[in-house]
């Protein structure tokens, strides 16, 4: 398989591999608890909430990459596109958009979970 070029050929990488709900879940519980760490920093001041972020944001989704889907984080090649994805994912599921994206994509595992995921 040939390398992306760009974002929206990355997205479909990215997807297939979060096709469990359960790695969508935990990644949607990081990027959560990652928010309210930079909400924290930019109410404090206090580094250590970003420091925070980055643990908070990161460990949920690695574990479900190893545990769950059994590959490696796309986060290690394309940092930048995968948290743009990472958001991407979160608003659709939250609008109800994913299911239908998963099935335009032909990506089986998940499909009618939805925002649930």
């Amino acid at each position: 398989m040939r390398e992306p070029a760009t974002f929206d050929e990355f997205w479909p990488i990215y997807l297939e591999a979060h096709a469990s709900p359960e790695t969508r879940a935990l990644h949607f519980a990081g990027t959560a608890a990652a928010a309210c760490c930079i909400t924290m920093f930019a109410t404090t001041g206090r580094a250590r909430w970003l420091a925070g972020a980055l643990v908070a944001g990161y460990a949920p989704a690695w574990i479900g990459h190893a545990l769950v889907e059994g590959n490696k984080p796309a986060t290690f090649k394309h940092p930048l596109w995968s948290l743009q994805a990472d958001f991407k994912m979160a608003q659709m599921a939250a609008s109800g958009e994913l299911d239908g994206e998963l099935a335009r994509l032909g990506i089986g595992r998940g499909q009618q979970d939805g925002a649930a995921a």
